[in-house]
């Protein structure tokens, strides 16, 4: 079982890093991925859908909201 909890861990920090890498583009980004980063390693713990939300609701301020055609 450890080999495939290691696995598993390997397989998620790759794709976290391929994520990463094509998703911090700008300077807006990468300060919302480091401040949910922040958050989500402090002591007191948030739960994580609330860092979700707040880090696309401050995305949507961020960028605007797109508006199909």
């Amino acid at each position: 079982m450890d080999g495939v909890t290691a696995a598993a861990t390997g397989a998620i920090a790759g794709a976290a890093v391929i994520l990463g890498r094509r998703s911090l583009i700008d300077l807006p980004t990468i300060l919302i991925a480091v401040a949910t980063l922040g958050l989500l390693v402090v002591p007191r713990r948030v739960p994580e859908p609330v860092v979700i939300l707040a880090a696309g609701i401050v995305g949507l301020l961020v960028h605007g909201v797109a508006v199909p055609r």
